[in-house]
């Protein structure tokens, strides 16, 4: 497998190298000398999501690195939300010019998986996805996934498939990519040794990741593996889950690669994740409702109360008693006859 950066034609990243920026962003990525974040946004596809619960001491040694591109620098000025400071919050906001792809999702793998390139004298870094909200302090994950595993890279498995077979037939369902690649992508995989997954490759849990958060030391093995990484994304298609376990395989059958895969509900454990901004846009947008009014209410027939039958006989509740009328007088007329009656 090859190395090199196909992207890359200057001397230096990011001076002509078609992943071009400014001066100013350079000086500050290169003060970058213990752990990085990083995320990026192009095609104005996410809204910013700003770090929360980080504590002072990693406000004060952390750097935090926003990519964007020029239509979403764009956006972000006329929304007001970035000035001439270059901040949003804790945010860095740098701006990537002369793109080499036109497909956003591409380029965004440039600083996903290129990134120790750019800030060449960090240690540590932890990549999150542009749609994904920081809601831990960094030092705390280090530590919960690679200091205290003694692991170099570390990634989440993907919450549903291990199969890389299953995620590229999901993919085009999906419609996430042309369907002939994807199927040429595996065919070539397939020739270089790929199998569905089983229970053989453990103690590897799967070969599919969810892709959208890394951590991991910038050593010279997690440096190359990530530089192998993007070259199959440069080559075939963007769906970096695709040719994760090709090329993890490869560098683990010939290195002591130490290497993470955890669940990915440890991985909502530290983020969030939003929706996009085109489905943000739709749910708060209005929505017209037309009202009609009430239809006229009809004079209905007044209703005569009537008194159902009485009880009688067995019917009667129990303990009820009969109340029947009495006259004024009627009961002494009946008495008095009576008495006639005996003693005439």
């Amino acid at each position: 497998m090859c190395t090199s950066f196909r992207f890359v034609r200057g001397t230096k990243p990011g001076r002509n190298t078609g992943f071009d920026m400014d001066e100013d962003d350079l000086l500050e990525m290169e003060q970058c000398h213990g752990v990085v974040v990083a995320s990026a946004i192009f095609g104005n596809f996410d809204e910013i999501n700003e770090p929360t619960n980080i504590s002072d001491y990693s406000k004060e040694t952390v750097c935090f690195l926003m990519f964007v591109d020029e239509e979403t620098e764009k956006y972000l000025r006329i929304s007001g939300r970035l000035g001439t400071r270059k901040k949003i919050g804790l945010w860095r906001i740098i701006v990537a010019h002369n793109l080499p792809y036109t497909d956003p999702r591409r380029t965004g793998k440039i600083p996903k998986l290129l990134l120790h390139r750019m800030v060449p004298n960090a240690h540590y870094s932890i990549w999150l996805d542009g749609k994904l909200e920081l809601v831990v302090d960094p030092y705390q994950i280090l530590e919960r996934f690679l200091w205290r595993k003694n692991a170099t890279f570390a990634i989440s498995k993907h919450y549903r498939r291990f199969d890389v077979f299953v995620e590229a037939e999901a993919n085009k369902a999906a419609g996430k990519y042309e369907n002939a690649s994807i199927d040429f992508q595996i065919e070539f995989y397939k020739n270089e040794g790929l199998t569905p997954y089983t229970e053989a490759k453990l103690p590897l849990i799967s070969d599919v990741p969810e892709g959208c958060v890394i951590v991991r030391e910038h050593v010279p093995i997690s440096d190359l593996f990530t530089c192998l990484w993007f070259n199959e994304v440069d080559r075939f298609t963007s769906r970096d889950q695709i040719s994760f376990s090709t090329v993890r395989d490869k560098l683990l059958s010939r290195v002591d690669f130490h290497f993470l895969m955890f669940l990915d509900c440890e991985r909502r454990n530290f983020v969030v994740q939003k929706y996009h901004r085109d489905i943000l846009e739709r749910l708060v947008a209005p929505v017209a409702i037309a009202l009609s009014p009430p239809p006229p209410l009809e004079t209905l027939p007044e209703k005569v109360a009537r008194r159902g039958p009485g009880r009688r006989g067995r019917d009667r509740r129990p303990g009820s008693r009969r109340h029947r009328k009495v006259v004024a007088g009627g009961r002494d007329i009946n008495m008095e006859a009576n008495y006639t009656v005996l003693f005439v």
